[in-house]
């Protein structure tokens, strides 16, 4: 089924950007800027919404392409006449489609019910929401999480394929996950070459420490990108 992966679900959303400008700036810019600013904080807004496994936000601002000469007939007639005159050259080559506006693009990959996690995102990050979306047509109308949820569907476009690294559990039992591998491999980085016995016993308080089925503590944070330090 397009955007869903078993419990694993895609939201790709292009909303348009108004055409207008703040403080000199146009809106498309100043998306792209507060995007930029959210970057510099590993502890994005986007890290305070339960159940995201990733997410990418851009700006874009039109399509590209480069496009050779048409290979039916007329293509080829044109290609050979090219040599005569640069018109024909142009006229066999494919017309060019422009967007009307610039476009703010949400890729996501969530765990659950997407409608669930759009109000879970609104409750976290409501304001950061209008924020970023603020300048985007249509947005007015966005008064709280069930128009938001109306909103982001209308903006919403089918995701047939997209990756999961996931295994289908729900976010916590993946952070967890990263935790312990992290801490298992310095485990055994640190412990080479012990006796059986002193082995068995820094195991034994290893797993008193990392607590494999406490998802709460200790764990990867949210968001996180760097090895934690002990």
């Amino acid at each position: 089924m397009a955007n869903v992966s078993n419990k694993a679900c895609a939201l790709t959303c292009l909303s348009p950007i108004q055409k207008g400008h703040l403080a000199g700036i146009a809106y498309s810019d100043e998306v792209r800027r507060r995007l930029q600013n959210w970057g510099l904080n590993e502890q994005s807004p986007m890290a305070k919404v339960p159940q995201t496994y990733l997410c990418r936000y851009f700006v874009l601002d039109d399509v590209y392409s480069e496009s050779l000469s048409g290979t039916d007939f007329g293509g080829t007639w044109y290609n050979i006449l090219s040599i005569f005159s640069d018109r024909f050259r142009r006229a066999a080559l494919p017309k060019e489609d422009h967007l009307q506006s610039k476009y703010l693009v949400w890729c996501c990959n969530i765990h659950g019910d997407p409608d669930a996690y759009l109000r879970g995102m609104w409750a976290a990050i409501g304001e950061d929401i209008r924020q970023l979306w603020g300048f985007c047509y249509g947005f007015d109308r966005v008064r709280d999480a069930e128009s938001f949820i109306a909103y982001i569907r209308k903006c919403q476009l089918s995701a047939a394929l997209f990756f999961v690294g996931s295994n289908d559990e729900p976010l916590p039992k993946q952070l967890k996950g990263l935790y312990l591998k992290q801490e298992f491999s310095r485990f055994v980085s640190e412990h080479q070459g012990l006796p059986a016995e002193q082995l068995q016993q820094a195991y034994q308080a290893f797993m008193q420490r990392v607590e494999p089925a406490n998802l709460a503590t200790p764990t990867w944070r949210p968001g996180q990108s760097t090895l934690q330090k002990q």
